[in-house]
């Protein structure tokens, strides 16, 4: 068994000699060709203990039948021996498959239930790729079929494989133990063995501030969640008004429903309370990060609602002033300054590929309508929940690739786990306070060609919070892999000086 099609770079030859050895977690930006390593370390392992088989789980059949189709263009196996298993695929016929293949890629959830129900023999595998390997915490599927693959097969390989693990040593570690590792592998775009393979990518912040119409009605909803904050303060009494955040609430909401099923009739109005903090912080952030419409949209889905806390909210008369100003405001065409420089920014950059992103639904729908006014071909890619069938979704990105669209507006299930074409943009409409998505969205360009990414920033609000959070925690992760890669390499020497 062979590769073919492809030459592999020096850096993934040189992460292949530690993954050859040791089960290793790969971090590598998106782009730099993570499922490659995959395909030279299964060959390896076929190659040195015959007859064996290889599996790759990966979370998404999307991307299962990318990977698949990868392995098939990639190596000299026959590809009646590279199959696709999910969960559309019957039970019987997947348990058929395992014993005449070489190599099964399968989504987790899939692998899981075929080894609850002794479909599969682990034992005939000596390799386990997990793809997205940051989902591996706590009982995720990835992390029991881990589990199962090790007692089974000890002396088998595991490679897992991500952009970004997480922020935080703990979050690292969790998946580190999770799925038996013992050597980290991590690349940058800066590394010398890298560098001649990243195209340039500019970035750039677009700050913008809310005008004074916008922020009156934002003090309105503010005064009412201040108001809110200081009533729940007697149920986290630990910590200062000004410190109470979501978590704390959450945390708080878990609390309080252990003790309703105790009949303590104080944690009804407690958890009602816990809800009008939560419904008013995502309000803010409406206004904050998305614009009026979405804010609009928001109260009117709260009218809609029969609990006390939705009821609640509406009767507060600074909530009735603030969707009386936004109804004004959105009858003059007047809303959040992004809006604006979106369409400034896509006026200049007309026959440009753009992904632009947007962590909310009504957002994308209200882009969308924005940007087909000025006539620029722009179709949207949500996910299922959110109203799109996976059949429209296909044909989203098909139609984005093939050019009859010039600009996708997507949700966050355009950052992982759908195979799109490379873009020549990708712009932040909102922020995310997460490093992993962060790095998923700025991996949709500057692949194969230079690219740019454009960040839209709203001045002292939530936005700008989360924007230099994400950077921040994106920073600390590089610095806590590439210590815990040093580490790797010290001990080899170490182990070595002891055998000469």
């Amino acid at each position: 068994m062979e590769i073919k099609n492809f030459k592999p770079r020096p850096y993934q030859e040189s992460i292949l000699k530690t993954c050859k050895n040791k089960n290793t977690l790969v971090c590598i930006p998106t782009g730099l060709g993570k499922t490659k390593i995959a395909i030279l370390l299964a060959i390896e392992q076929l190659n040195k203990h015959k007859n064996s088989k290889a599996i790759i789980i990966t979370p998404t059949r999307p991307l299962a039948n990318q990977i698949c189709n990868e392995f098939k263009e990639c190596t000299t196996i026959e590809e009646e021996k590279i199959k696709l298993l999910t969960g559309t695929t019957s039970p019987i016929k997947r348990e058929k498959i395992y014993k005449e293949i070489s190599i099964v890629v399968s989504t987790p959830q899939t692998t899981k239930e075929d080894i609850e129900n002794n479909r599969i023999n682990l034992e005939e595998f000596s390799i386990l790729v997990i793809d997205e390997a940051h989902r591996s915490r706590q009982n995720f599927a990835n992390t029991m079929v881990a589990k199962n693959y090790y007692e089974k097969n000890p002396n088998g390989r595991i490679l897992a494989l991500t952009a970004s693990p997480g922020s935080t040593k703990s979050k690292i570690d969790e998946i580190y133990n999770n799925l038996y590792l013992e050597a980290v592998e991590i690349r940058s775009e800066d590394d010398e063995d890298t560098l001649e393979f990243v195209q340039r990518k500019d970035i750039i912040n677009i700050n913008v501030e809310l005008p004074e119409e916008i922020r009156k009605i934002h003090s309105l909803v503010k005064e009412i969640y201040k108001e809110k904050i200081e009533s729940i303060k007697s149920f986290i009494p630990y910590k200062p008004s000004s410190q109470i955040n979501k978590l704390d609430v959450l945390n708080l909401q878990k609390h309080l429903q252990i003790e309703i099923r105790k009949n303590n009739q104080a944690a009804f109005y407690g958890l009602s309370l816990s809800a009008q903090v939560l419904k008013l912080s995502h309000a803010l952030e409406m206004i904050e990060t998305q614009g009026l419409k979405s804010f609009n949209v928001f109260i009117e889905k709260l009218q809609t609602e029969t609990s006390k806390a939705s009821k609640n909210i509406l009767k507060e008369e600074k909530i009735i002033k603030a969707k009386k100003l936004t109804e004004e405001l959105l009858e003059k065409n007047i809303d959040h300054p992004k809006i604006n420089k979106l369409r400034e920014i896509m006026k200049e950059e007309e026959n440009k590929k753009v992904i632009i992103f947007a962590n909310y639904r009504n957002t994308v729908d209200n882009l969308v309508e924005n940007l087909n006014s000025l006539k620029i071909k722009t179709t949207k890619l949500v996910g299922q929940k959110e109203g799109l069938k996976q059949k429209e979704q296909i044909k989203a990105i098909e139609e984005f690739n093939s050019g009859i669209y010039t600009c996708l507006i997507t949700t966050s299930i355009g950052e992982e786990g759908i195979h799109i074409g490379e873009a020549d943009i990708a712009i932040f409409y909102d922020n995310t306070p997460s490093s992993i998505r962060k790095i998923q969205r700025t991996g949709r360009v500057g692949r194969l060609k230079p690219g740019k990414v454009i960040f839209m920033i709203t001045k002292n609000t939530k936005d700008a919070a989360y924007h230099y959070k994400s950077k921040r925690d994106e920073k600390r992760m590089k610095e806590i892999l590439y210590k815990m890669k040093e580490k790797n390499s010290l001990d080899k020497e170490q182990t070595k000086l002891e055998n000469f």
